[in-house]
């Protein structure tokens, strides 16, 4: 096998686009929570080490899944053998220590959350995701923890709070959701979700547990005068209706057979979120 072959492989074991993602998402953060100056130098750090940790977390994701990818998706890089799961744990170890290296130029706290990052992600493949809501809930911390990782490369933690409890809560429920539609293959593989432990019923339940939490929680910001009218009236207008909108339609049976829909909204409504938080500012 000739090292392109490799370099490609480990390429697409590292899921590029979803590290693009994570890459603008560190900038939106650190646009969302600075204050007066905003050093360029420590985004640009800061996005590229979490890039890097997204693409360690999945590259050792695929490590942990090398038996059931190599049933359900054999053409991925392992299960074909165009790499070794030594080449995997190699090219991992490599993107950790380039995404702590540049993390611990930005200060200390930088260092810590991308650190704390990539336990959670290790912790997640080898054990976490196997355990009722718990990889849920991890994915859902890691989702916030972007947020919280923009504001500290601007130094103004503060400001990557309220992003992160209200990116954490949609992509929490976004989670169980996507549960609710993997229900059927999870049991026939065996994989013990909430949904597939505790039935649709509770797992709607649940949802419009959190849904609630999340509407009241979006009246905080505006009430302690954080941010102004423009995230209120869009909160208001457009993301707590749609958070609505979404719960109610998990009642209808029919919405059970599209529910990548509703993920897709929930997505959406994220960016409506960000929308009102980037106007209220």
């Amino acid at each position: 096998m000739n090292i392109v072959t490799k370099i490609i492989a480990i390429y697409t074991l590292t899921r590029p686009i979803n590290c693009l993602i994570t890459f603008a998402s560190i900038i939106v953060a650190a646009y969302l929570a600075y204050e007066n100056q905003i050093n360029l130098t420590n985004v640009l750090l800061a996005s590229i080490s979490a890039a890097l940790t997204a693409a360690a977390g999945n590259v050792v994701n695929d490590i942990y899944d090398f038996k059931s990818d190599s049933i359900n998706k054999p053409a991925r890089p392992l299960p074909s053998r165009i790499l070794t799961v030594r080449e995997a744990w190699i090219s991992y170890t490599i993107l950790l220590v380039f995404a702590l290296f540049l993390s611990q130029h930005i200060n200390r706290l930088s260092f810590l959350i991308v650190l704390s990052a990539n336990v959670m992600l290790l912790y997640y493949s080898f054990k976490g995701k196997r355990v009722i809501l718990l990889g849920n809930i991890i994915v859902a911390i890691l989702t916030g923890l972007v947020f919280i990782y923009g504001a500290a490369a601007v130094e103004n933690i503060k400001g990557g709070v309220i992003p992160a409890v209200f990116a954490f809560m949609i992509n929490l429920i976004r989670e169980i959701i996507k549960d609710i539609e993997d229900l059927k293959g999870d049991k026939l593989t065996g994989v013990i979700t909430f949904p597939a432990k505790y039935g649709i019923e509770k797992s709607r339940l649940l949802i419009t547990f959190l849904t609630a939490l999340l509407i009241l929680f979006t009246v905080y910001p505006f009430a302690a005068g954080i941010y102004a009218v423009e995230y209120f009236i869009i909160v208001m207008i457009i993301v707590n209706p749609l958070m609505v909108y979404i719960s109610k339609k998990l009642y209808k049976p029919k919405e059970l057979i599209n529910l990548n829909r509703l993920s897709f909204l929930l997505k959406l409504n994220m960016g409506f979120g960000l929308l009102s938080l980037y106007l209220g500012k």
